[in-house]
């Protein structure tokens, strides 16, 4: 399950999800290069490979921007006129490039949004998996949402902040929707890091995936509580994440009116 995720639980939940299919490819704009490669598809950056060296260096570089640039553009238009009354050719004409550009980066409007979830899942596993092996199970999830979550895109200030991303979606009946769909279909990763760091099998091994589950839940009551307060930092998510993990063990064992 994504870190960033809501409840594990909530994946029985159906809504309708509107897909916004890619219109016919525009031609390169003026001065503007045409594909390289393959298109990226259902998300991501273009998928053609470059070649080694400086030339390819750099290109990856202006790739990196231009996506950067098309996720500030999106965010700032969906903050301003909201998320569906924002067009695709909107997002390109105040970033001075095509329609197909866009869709050589962002399968639609909804994957530029989630693009910002799969990222966070992604420094996530990569964060925990990389935790010293004597940490315990728990103890190495909470350093790796530490870790992630200052890693992720906005943390200097160049491209919209995560966090920000999640009010959206909170606040989107469609893309809520494909966050919890995209909850169910992709929470192995995080289970396979937890599992391979204690050495079980998770076919057979269910505690991985309930700690995914819990570490899950601790992430939404986190981001309820701070899309609630008047502190909108990392460092208040992270307080948060950290008051709600404090409580895992004493709310499962003896009673509670004894504390």
């Amino acid at each position: 399950m994504t870190i960033y995720a809501c409840l594990s639980t909530m994946k029985y939940v159906e809504l309708p999800v509107s897909q916004i299919t890619s219109p016919a490819a525009a031609a390169p704009r003026a001065g503007e290069p045409g594909p390289a490669g393959p298109e990226a598809g259902a998300g991501g950056p273009e998928a053609g490979a470059d070649a080694p060296g400086p030339s390819a260096g750099r290109r990856q570089r202006k790739k990196q921007l231009t996506r950067d640039a098309l996720l500030e553009a999106a965010m700032e238009l969906f903050a301003a006129k909201g998320y569906d009354r924002t067009a695709v050719h909107e997002i390109t004409d105040a970033v001075d490039v095509s329609e197909r550009t866009f869709f050589r980066y962002f399968a639609s409007k909804e994957d530029l949004v989630l693009s910002f979830v799969r990222d966070g899942a992604t420094a996530f596993a990569e964060a925990l998996e990389a935790r010293p092996a004597q940490e315990e199970p728990l103890t190495a999830a909470r350093h790796a949402f530490q870790i992630s979550l200052r890693e992720l895109p906005g943390g200097t200030g160049e491209v919209p902040s995560y966090l920000s991303v999640m009010g959206l979606i909170d606040s989107t009946p469609a893309l809520l929707a494909a966050y919890l769909r995209y909850v169910h279909d992709h929470d192995d990763e995080i289970i396979r890091v937890l599992a391979q760091r204690e050495g079980v099998d998770p076919a057979t091994d269910r505690r991985p995936r309930v700690l995914a589950a819990v570490i899950g839940s601790l992430v939404f009551l986190a981001n309820r509580d701070w899309q609630a307060g008047q502190n909108h930092s990392a460092d208040a998510m992270s307080a948060a994440f950290d008051a709600y993990a404090d409580e895992v063990i004493p709310a499962l064992t003896g009673h509670w009116a004894a504390r």
